[in-house]
């Protein structure tokens, strides 16, 4: 009751100050029967109260997203279906979706009343500009009597997430070399001792089929084995993806991060479509982007999606260099890298050497960032050079595609000078 009567809409609290003012009036001028006319309009809001907060409202709300992954710029549909499994019925219903800012305004929507068992169904679209995951709730809901008095506010908990990826572009076919392993293999080894399963066999690795566990060899090492020689031969490729706050300039949409990241998703993508397993490692090392995807297994490329999606600026002086003692590395690696200094180079001497190829995009961070002054000394794409990368520098102006096609050109020099000089 206390709650139904702090709900009183400006509506419900003019009448009962309408009524106690007719009936103290009233009473003062000595008309009897004004004064039960003040008592009418006085109680009419106390007894609407008195029953909005003796009902027991039990609505449900049926929130759905679709898709649940876009990219950046494209719409999603909202959903939203409430249904009232009371035996009460409401009065009409004033809905509010709580929305963050980059999705837009929160939407509003007015529902007639329901009986029971009664849905009404509303719909409404969200586009988001940038990158990111998003949490789309909680809906509020406020729910008022049919004479417009009281008005009482009720909150659905549940939420519903949309996950905006990077924009990408598309690519044209390269040459890249040295990419082929096997499974996980960096090259076919050969044993000068052992038996037979000891050469045809391999550690179990996450992503392996069990089917291919090799029993035996698994109990006699103690831990799970697979079969080498029954896996495919594959192409893989390694995404290195450069966040450190100190490599990039700018902010929020229009960073050189932002341009890194879209750099990266491109690649992936383009990678995956041609048949490379990929991974994405970026400079915090996460093992849940190390992990390998192809285009043709699964999920596909969408892991890789969702986690360039929520890649945000890595405060770490230095990349994150573990991954790079974990077994099954070599094939191709491609890295998207921003501003680089002379601490930088033992890094990319190291990632370098575990590459066969090894190919990288230099973002002119200095572009990003017109106002700042222009950082000393060399710039990454000579880091990388010295380093033995072949890479290729991006402004903010440039066209990807077209960067991507000189650096496959400068792959094809590589390799011709290399066959001339065989």
């Amino acid at each position: 009751m206390r709650e139904a009567l702090g709900a009183l809409t400006v509506r419900g609290r003019a009448f009962l100050a309408a009524g106690i003012t007719t009936v103290v009036a009233a009473i003062v001028v000595g008309h009897s029967s004004v004064v039960r006319i003040g008592v009418l309009v006085a109680v009419l809001p106390l007894l609407t109260a008195w029953w909005v907060g003796r009902s027991r409202y039990r609505l449900s709300l049926v929130r759905t997203v679709s898709p649940q992954l876009v990219v950046a710029g494209q719409p999603a549909t909202v959903e939203l279906t409430v249904s009232n499994e009371s035996r009460t019925p409401t009065g009409v219903l004033l809905l509010e979706e709580r929305l963050p800012y980059v999705l837009g305004t929160r939407p509003r929507f007015v529902l007639e009343g329901l009986g029971h068992g009664w849905r009404r169904h509303a719909a409404y679209q969200v586009r988001s500009e940038l990158r990111g995951q998003f949490d789309i709730g909680p809906m509020s809901v406020r729910v008022t009597d049919p004479f417009g008095l009281v008005e009482l506010g009720r909150t659905f908990h549940a939420t519903a997430r949309l996950t905006v990826t990077p924009r990408t572009v598309a690519l044209p076919s390269i040459p890249l070399g040295g990419a082929w392993t096997g499974s996980g293999d960096n090259r076919p080894r050969a044993f000068a001792t052992g038996s037979a399963e000891d050469v045809t066999v391999r550690e179990y690795r996450r992503g392996d089929d069990l089917r291919r566990v090799h029993w035996r060899s698994s109990a006699r090492v103690g831990e799970l084995m697979v079969r080498r020689e029954e896996q495919p031969w594959q192409s893989r490729a390694t995404v290195f993806l450069d966040n450190r706050g100190t490599s990039h300039r700018g902010q929020g949409a229009a960073s050189s991060l932002e341009g890194a990241v879209s750099a990266a998703a491109s690649i992936a993508v383009h990678l995956a479509h041609h048949g490379y397993t990929v991974r994405l490692v970026t400079a915090s090392g996460d093992s849940r982007e190390t992990e390998w995807h192809s285009h043709t297994a699964g999920a596909g490329t969408i892991p890789l999606l969702e986690a360039l999606a929520v890649v945000q600026l890595d405060h770490s002086p230095a990349p994150d260099t573990q991954w790079l003692a974990e077994p099954g590395h070599g094939g191709l690696t491609i890295g998207i890298f921003g501003g680089l200094g002379d601490s930088d180079l033992p890094f990319l001497r190291r990632l370098q050497h575990h590459a066969s190829s090894s190919l990288a995009i230099a973002l002119d961070v200095d572009a990003w960032a017109p106002h700042l002054p222009v950082q000393p000394g060399p710039g990454a794409a000579a880091h990388l050079t010295s380093t033995g990368w072949r890479s290729i520098t991006v402004g903010p102006r440039d066209r990807l595609d077209t960067a991507w096609q000189e650096l496959g050109l400068l792959q094809s020099r590589a390799t011709a000078s290399a066959g001339a000089a065989r």
